[in-house]
């Protein structure tokens, strides 16, 4: 299991080295591929993913990519309402076939996945967003990397016992400061074509800790909705990791974060 687990996650690597570097229309519309396939595997826990309502849900996500790549819309929110109001539409006209929380989900696991995933891209588009995008994979599995391995070797105090028995306020504290430290490093190698100086590293540096935080309430999160429906794995995409979402889950929360943070503070 390890060595599959480790091969995988070499490839994932590669691949998104490779997509990061191409950026443009083939990370945009990989990430849109990523996107729909973590919809498909949420959808499936609530048992509507074959659904009309999924495949509206998979629609709205489309739409919202080519938004992001055309601008044809005066206001994105002409397109949440759109899709929120089709979905009431085909609740209320199939009625009883769907229950509200079905439809509620299909609207979150657009907005969940599909919209929060997208600022992957979203940061490429940015001034020196071919750096930049890298830090998501750094503060996401990086932290989770560090978190892991301190936690292993100090760990005594349960961070969240009921919902991860395993994750401890020790290996977060390792996970903020490794994804700091490993942000640092990152940085200071590639200082000059990012154009950096050292107030721009040690800001980077702050969003990455604050980034790895936050990227632990998204491994909890999806960790928290596949304990309340009993399973174990989102899917079984990724040989030795599971689905997209079981190795996605800290970078959809991530990835908006940088975003704004990097927008604003550097």
């Amino acid at each position: 299991m390890f060595k599959t687990r480790l091969l995988s996650g070499i490839v994932l690597v590669i691949l998104a080295v490779l997509l990061i570097i191409s950026g443009g229309s083939v990370l945009l519309f990989s990430t849109l591929v990523i996107s729909c396939i973590g919809m498909f595997e949420l959808y499936r826990v609530f048992q509507v993913e074959k659904s009309l309502l999924a495949v509206i849900g998979y629609l709205a996500a489309v739409v919202f990519y080519c938004q992001l790549k055309w601008n044809f819309l005066p206001d994105i929110l002409m397109l949440f309402l759109g899709f929120m109001i089709l979905l009431m539409f085909i609740y209320v006209f199939s009625y009883p076939r769907y229950k509200a929380d079905q439809v509620m989900a299909v609207f979150f696991g657009m907005f969940y996945v599909a919209v929060m995933l997208s600022y992957v891209y979203q940061i490429r588009m940015l001034e020196r967003g071919v750096y930049l995008a890298f830090l998501v994979f750094l503060c996401s599995w990086g932290c989770d990397t560090c978190a892991y391995c301190v936690g292993v070797l100090i760990g005594k105090h349960k961070m969240s016992p009921q919902l991860s028995p395993k994750k401890s306020i020790e290996g977060a504290v390792g996970g903020v400061l490794g994804s700091a430290l490993l942000t640092s490093m990152y940085c200071f190698i590639f200082r000059k074509p990012m154009a950096l100086s050292g107030s721009d590293i040690g800001i980077l540096a702050l969003i990455a800790a604050i980034a790895g935080l936050i990227s632990m309430v998204g491994d909890l999160t999806a960790s928290a909705i596949k304990r309340n429906y009993d399973i174990k794995d989102y899917g079984h995409l990724i040989p030795g990791h599971g689905g997209i979402l079981d190795r996605f889950d800290s970078m959809i929360i991530t990835a908006p974060i940088i975003y704004f943070l990097a927008l604003h503070m550097l």
